[in-house]
């Protein structure tokens, strides 16, 4: 499969993600040898704010995968990882990370929550400042990964 087909399933369970009455946000990681694991939001149903897809997705891939596993590893996420959730890929070591929507297409639909706005720093920022290289590809699916989000945000002010 090629990187636009898994992106678009990480955008499906980003869909799956807002049905369940969560943040329209998902991702997958797919191994060397083909395994797939899916992470989608939980921030809403969980009460947890660090309850993102790809933070859900990395606790799930390092308890089944090797550190070896997770460097050969793509995690494939609906929209760009934020500055916490870039922290935690690069901390369980995946080796590549590609996005659909980007974070700043993202900060424009989203207003203001109680005042705080949302972090604006690229992934790529992130990884760059660490030892280690994840390689970033992206955005792609752009008006695809936006529309998950249509209407979601304005419901949520």
């Amino acid at each position: 499969m090629t990187d636009e087909a898994y992106l678009g399933r990480a955008i499906n369970v980003a869909r799956l993600a807002r049905a369940n009455g969560n943040h329209p946000f998902g991702a997958i990681l797919v191994a060397g040898d083909g395994t797939i694991i899916e992470g989608q939001n939980s921030v809403v149903t969980a009460g947890d704010p660090t309850g993102h897809a790809e933070t859900n997705l990395v606790r799930l891939a390092s308890a089944r995968l090797s550190r070896d596993e997770l460097r050969a590893s793509t995690l494939y996420t609906s929209t760009e990882p934020c500055v916490m959730c870039s922290g935690a890929i690069y901390w369980a070591g995946i080796g590549r990370v590609a996005y659909a929507l980007p974070e700043q297409m993202l900060g424009e639909m989203v207003p203001d929550q109680g005042g705080e706005a949302t972090l604006d720093l690229p992934c790529r920022e992130v990884f760059a400042r660490g030892g280690n290289t994840v390689i970033v590809a992206g955005p792609a699916l752009v008006t695809e990964a936006a529309d998950v989000h249509a209407g979601f945000w304005d419901a949520a002010t």
